[in-house]
């Protein structure tokens, strides 16, 4: 551009001259006289400005626009000012005009890397939820973080790692932190989701709860034995057992520490782990649930020939039980790695998403997953994890027990109010909750496996909900109604 500007404007001087008359001057010449020479014709003087303004017309366009003129706009502003319209039709023809496209939009900045950790892995509490330890994380790292890296994260957040897992069901390893620096674990969670690459799924322990009312335990069941148990009843239990007493299928308890000892359960234990590892003596929640699913001595259990395996993941006294998610976590991966058919879990909390992934792999492996739906009340918020599918109580008349949650998440109901069962130190109680309820069902789930082994768990799930006989109340009440052992194992006698 800057190139053609002086050649128009080499052209102006050259045609300037040519309009004007030349002298010339010698050295010993006498002193010259000035000729005005000819005036200047109104032609000439259009021809002159004509050049000018074409030699200056590119210059004050491109101060204009702010950008250089294309070849084409510097010829046409050129020829336009010299010779008139003739001018463009010229350049036209020389130069086809051309578009200059100029870009307002303002540049895209380099996209940031990814980091691995998302605060959508990281599960903060909702505000009022304190059914937690205080001051207590679970970290997973993400595959491949250096173990620098790790204990800068550690440092960083005042840790103490308590311990660390590998699990084999989902192939995760989960630490349990202690947190020493003042903050509580939710402000840790926080500073976690805000910019702690490596992490890549943090959530508090939550805490469980297996509650039960247990009336003072006795020595002896009531007289009549099996006659005292309304449970014989009402699952048909007499007659499903002349087609099979669950024989040898296993079923994981995850609750207290059961009374192994306990005559009731002679001979039906096939395994047991401690993922609490304090020592403590047998809890009367453990042992209830264990003597309504196996007992078969003085009382009548619904699978009498099944295999128990007691895993111990809750401590406590009197008649509450309390876990938190590590000590769960351990439980079900022990039970699944011991090839349990059925977990029964007779104890409700909040949601957890390290618990959900961990039972979703159990469910995926083939393992039959029985949960209570609480005993909170009919105004309780959906309680975990039975929250998708869980198992209410009633009482020998088939009334609702008036504690238990109400919701769609109720999928079955069973026998769950006074209900005769062991007691630790060989000794029996009446208790009541949805806890016994669920016990009866992975009973009812063993003896259907007995007669079926290669049942899915959607398929167990499906025969006890058909099998179910329908009782006063509504779905979100009742479920499908009572389950009933003898139409699970023989589905033409109902």
């Amino acid at each position: 551009m800057r190139e053609f500007a002086k050649a128009a404007v080499l052209a102006a001087v050259i045609m300037l001259g040519a309009l004007s008359p030349a002298f010339s001057q010698a050295t010993n010449a006498p002193p010259p006289v000035i000729n005005r020479g000819v005036p200047i014709t109104p032609l000439g003087g259009y021809v002159i400005g004509s050049i000018a303004r074409a030699a200056v017309s590119p210059m004050i366009a491109t101060v204009i626009l702010g950008r250089e003129l294309t070849i084409s706009e510097a010829y046409h502003t050129t020829l336009g000012c010299m010779l008139g319209p003739v001018g463009w039709l010229l350049a036209d023809a020389m130069f086809p005009p051309t578009v200059a496209v100029t870009n307002t939009r303002q540049p895209t900045p380099p996209r940031k890397p990814k980091r691995t950790t998302s605060g959508g892995n990281v599960n903060i509490p909702p505000s009022g939820e304190t059914r937690f330890i205080a001051n207590e994380i679970l970290l997973r790292f993400a595959a491949g973080t250096s173990e620098r890296s790790r204990s800068l994260v550690v440092g960083q957040l005042n840790l103490t790692l308590l311990e660390s897992q590998t699990f084999e069901l989902t192939g995760q390893t989960i630490g349990r932190y202690r947190i020493d620096g003042g903050q509580s674990a939710v402000q840790t969670l926080r500073l976690i989701a805000r910019d702690f690459p490596g992490v890549n799924a943090a959530q508090v322990n939550f805490v469980y709860v297996g509650a039960q009312v247990q009336q003072p335990a006795r020595q002896d069941p009531p007289a009549g034995d099996a006659s005292a148990q309304y449970v014989v009843r009402k699952l048909h239990l007499l007659e499903a057992h002349r087609v099979n007493k669950g024989d040898d299928v296993l079923v994981a308890v995850i609750d207290s520490k059961i009374d192994n000892d306990h005559p009731g359960l002679a001979g039906v234990i096939g395994g047991e782990f401690d993922a609490v590892g304090t020592p403590t003596t047998p809890h009367a929640h453990g042992t209830a649930i264990a003597g309504a699913i196996a007992a078969n001595s003085k009382l009548v259990g619904v699978a009498p020939k099944m295999k128990l395996l007691a895993v111990r993941a809750f401590s406590g006294a009197g008649e509450s039980a309390q876990s938190t998610t590590f000590n769960i976590l351990k439980g079900v991966d022990w039970a699944a790695a011991k090839n349990a058919r059925i977990i029964n879990m007779s104890f409700a909390g909040p949601a957890d998403p390290m618990l959900r992934e961990m039972l979703a792999r159990a469910g995926a492996r083939g393992i039959v997953l029985v949960a209570v739906v609480g005993n909170a009340g009919p105004n309780s918020p959906p309680l975990y994890p039975g929250a998708d599918a869980g198992v209410t109580a009633t009482d020998a008349n088939d009334k609702l027990m008036p504690q238990a949650n109400r919701g769609p998440q109720v999928a079955v109901a069973a026998p769950g109010v006074e209900i005769l069962a062991a007691a630790p130190d060989g000794k029996y109680q009446v208790t009541s909750g949805t806890s016994v309820a669920a016990a009866h069902v992975s009973g009812v789930a063993a003896l259907l496996l007995a007669t079926k082994p290669k049942l899915t768990p959607a398929q167990v799930r499906g025969n006890l909900v058909r099998s179910a006989h329908r009782i006063p109340g509504t779905r979100n009440e009742v479920g499908a109604g009572v389950v009933d052992a003898l139409a699970v194992v023989n589905p033409g006698s109902k």
